[in-house]
Parts: structure tokens; sequence; C-alpha cells
């Protein structure tokens, strides 16, 4: 067979002449002859596999520019690049659900029509910090009150500072009390003020982001019935519900995304050399976006939120026995933090244990 005119490898790729004009000015698939009289584009047949992946790749809504390195790369390379690819795209569509179950949610709170009684809950809770046996200093912060329960890991020089500061922001939320109907823009508010709070913290550093100041921060302010979360970097909130503990947070981390993306399994990641690197927190030069979600709360239900001093040298089965068998959040916190500097305790470790009680 010879050569195909661009009408005719339109119709046999299903790609129009329009995007095949563009496939070549971008160099993505360059026509195996341009006439030079009348200019007209010819196409070999053997070209119509990579044209036809073009195709459903462009479907699939594949940038233009990561097609063409997919195109580069054998069928192995290929088919990883694109699972890649798609569990980024769902780690996105995830994300943008829960906004939207936030919103949804915010919404119905707002209306009287729609909003559920309240139960009397209330919540009994603890909280603990230690430098650990290797750091010379603690760059955590944690705080526990009737309306919020909060955990920030430092970094950098000025990084108890940074911690510090994005904690007193929420504070505020307590004192001045959190009005279910308008949660969402407290949130909003709340955190640009530990921002802004970090980012003046490392005006007065030595750098900027990462090598500055900079926190991760995640909070849960309690509102009688539901607990609504804050999350940005690496620290953690489990709840333990029936027997069962969940991790209700996500880690912005590299090692995160590459698991997410299919590229480290999360035994991996357990050894991987840049486990503690973040691609979220709040500091200068960083995605400061944070995670925002409501979470209802049960009788009975147990929140832990803990720095990564402690879930990354702690199992998280010895983190649930411990949880499932310590009766008062105080002991459950000191227990937790005794199993971190039993295992060698490399990191500052903080813990909140709260209980929710009729």
């Amino acid at each position: 067979m010879g050569l195909l005119t661009i009408g005719a490898f339109a119709k046999a790729s299903r790609l129009s002449p329009k995007a095949l004009r563009l496939y070549d000015e971008l160099g993505l698939l360059a026509p195996a002859r341009v006439d030079p009289v009348t200019g007209y584009r010819l196409y070999a047949p053997e070209q119509l596999d990579q044209a036809r992946l073009v195709a459903w790749l462009r479907r699939l809504g594949m940038p233009l520019a990561r097609i063409q390195h997919v195109c580069t790369l054998d069928a192995g390379q290929a088919a990883q690049e694109i699972r890649a690819y798609w569990a980024q795209v769902e780690a996105d569509t995830t994300a943008r659900r829960d906004l939207a179950t936030f919103l949804i949610d915010h919404l119905s709170w707002k209306d009287p029509a729609m909003a559920p009684p309240v139960k009397p809950l209330d919540i009994r809770y603890a909280a603990l910090s230690d430098t650990g046996l290797v750091r010379e200093s603690n760059q955590d912060t944690v705080y526990a009150g009737s309306g919020l329960l909060a955990v920030a890991d430092g970094f950098g020089s000025t990084g108890a500072t940074a911690s510090a500061a994005a904690v007193d922001a929420l504070r505020r939320l307590e004192a001045d009390g959190i009005p279910a109907g308008n949660l969402l823009n407290v949130l909003e508010d709340a955190v640009d003020q530990a921002r802004q709070a970090v980012q003046g913290v490392d005006v007065v550093g030595i750098g900027s982001f990462p090598e500055g100041a900079g926190t991760t921060l995640t909070a849960m302010l309690w509102t009688g019935s539901q607990m609504a979360l804050v999350h940005i970097g690496d620290s953690r909130v489990h709840l333990l519900r029936d027997g069962r503990l969940f991790q209700i947070t996500h880690d912005h981390t590299v090692v995160q995304s590459l698991i997410d993306e299919g590229r480290l399994s999360p035994e991996e990641a357990v050894t991987h050399p840049q486990r503690s690197l973040l691609v979220r927190a709040l500091g200068h030069h960083a995605d400061d976006t944070p995670d925002m979600r409501l979470h209802d709360a049960e009788p009975n239900d147990r929140y832990l939120l803990c720095s990564d001093g402690l879930s990354t040298v702690v199992p998280t089965e010895a983190i649930r026995q411990v949880l499932a068998e310590t009766s008062e959040p105080a002991q459950a916190a000191r227990e937790l933090i005794g199993l971190a500097n039993g295992s060698g305790g490399p990191d500052n470790v903080s813990c909140v244990v709260a209980d929710v009680v009729g």
C-alpha cells in the first residue's frame, strides 16, 4: 500500500485533518512525506497505530505534551505512564468529589429544612508531644480543647515558630465559637490566617520554603455533632469505630503521590529515601491548598491526630491496639508516644486523642 492522503489517513485513524495538521506542527505526528509542490501531507500506513493511540489518549483527556512523551516509549513503559496518568485523574476527581460533598453538607446545614437534628454529643480529649530520642528540639505544636483538636509539624530553621503560628490562628475559632451554618467561610478564613502567619515567620527566617519555615497542619473543629477537618501535609487523623481503625486523611507527600500513581507499593514506601518529602504544606513558595471535609461523629468514636513521628515508626495495628484497649485519652497518648520512642524515637512525636461521648 502506498502513502495515504491526509483525508484518507484522517478517516482511517479517526483523527480530523485539522488535528493532524496541529500534531504535525507540534512534532507529535509528522507525515511521512510532504509534497514539495502542493504542500499536501502524505502518511504511511504503518503510522496508523501511533495515530490511533494518539486519538485514544486524547479521548482519555491526556495533554498533548504527555501524549508526545508516551509515544516515545515502548509498549510496557507506555502502559505504565498511562496507568500513572489515570491514577492522577482519579485522585483529582476524588478531591473534587470531597469538595462537592463538603459544599453539599455545608449548604444542608445552612438550610433549616434540610439540617438534621443536632445530637447532644461531647468530646473528652488529651494532647501530648515529645521531642523523641534523636532531635535536639521539638518543632511540633499540639493542641486539644472543647472546640479544636490540632497537630502541626514544623520544619526548617524556624519550624517550631511556624507550627505554633498555624495552630494559634485556628485557636481563635474556639474562642469565637464555630457556627455550623457558616463553617465553610470560617474554615477558609482561618486557614488563610494560618497561611499568612507562617509566611510571616518565613520572612524573618534565613531562607524560603523548604529551607526556611514551614509546617503541616491537621486540625478538627468540633461543631457539636460533626468534625470539620482541615488537613495539609503528612500529619494524620485516624478514626477508631467499632474496633476498626480508619485513616481519614491523605498524605501530601512525594511517596504517597507515587503510590497513588501505581509507581510504588505501600511496602516500598516504608523505606523510600523521599518518604518525608512534602508536596503540600504551609510555607513560602509551597502548595498550601488544604483538604477540607465534614465528618459525622458517633458516640464511642475515638479520633487520633498525630504527627509523622508516630505513623512512620509504629505499625498501624499497634496503634489500633492501643486505641482500642486503653480507656483514657491521656493514657492512650502516653502509650503511643512510648511506642514511638521504643522504636528509636527518630523524630518529634505528637498525639491528640479524643473520645466522642453522649
